[in-house]
């Protein structure tokens, strides 16, 4: 049985993009939206970004996780390397990003290359966590197949016994991905579906702006 969803649709019309208003980089343009998503009381998770990898198994993978800086060098995350998109990215580096805040009608894409950040920055970032979240880290062989949530819970309770006083160190299947990008697309929704698509494409080392046709 199909159900239906043509009627399922709306007009978009809170703003619109241009390349006479965008700036120059892109970092700063993601910066200006990533704010103004951040100050919005509409916005839930505004770090959210779905990461696609293309898997070992040859099938692209989406999953959402956390963006948890940015800078001139791009975009940074963490993870167990150990994960199905860390032996993804360790395979086949080329990776996308992209955030959708549904609320400002607006979208984020970015495409570039992953790489593993340096392990102080891995610890520093680690040790400034939640203990329950470094324990998480510890214990979950992510991605693995589990019995059943038992074992977690039982490794968890182990665990904090172990570090009840003495703080978890690193461990080195655990840390930041840097993905470094070659474009950014911005989607701004506009009214009839003709919505502003404004990318920053890397030529060599400036950034060139095109507007795409929606």
């Amino acid at each position: 049985m199909q159900d239906n969803l043509h009627n399922i649709r709306r007009s978009f019309d809170k703003g619109s993009l241009s390349k006479k208003t965008v700036d120059p980089n892109p970092i700063q343009q993601f910066r200006s939206w990533f704010y103004e998503a951040k100050d919005s009381e509409m916005v839930e998770d505004v770090n959210a970004m779905t990461l696609c990898t293309l898997g070992l198994d040859g099938i692209p993978s989406g999953r959402v996780v956390l963006l948890k800086a940015y800078d001139e060098y791009g975009f940074y995350f963490y993870t167990n390397y150990n994960s199905d998109k860390g032996r993804a990215i360790e395979a086949y580096d080329k990776v996308s990003l992209s955030f959708f805040w549904p609320s400002l009608e607006r979208q984020i894409i970015i495409k570039g290359k992953a790489s593993k950040t340096s392990m102080e920055t891995s610890k520093r970032y680690f040790d400034s966590r939640p203990l329950g979240s470094r324990l998480g880290a510890i214990l979950s062989n992510q991605s693995q197949v589990i019995d059943n949530r038992k074992i977690l819970d039982d490794k968890l309770k182990e665990l904090e016994k172990v570090y009840e006083k003495n703080d978890p160190e690193l461990p080195d299947y655990w840390g930041g991905y840097l993905v470094s990008p070659t474009s950014i697309e911005f989607w701004q929704g506009r009214p009839n579906r003709l919505h502003d698509r404004i990318r920053y494409s890397l030529d060599d080392l400036d950034w060139r702006i095109e507007r795409l046709a929606p």
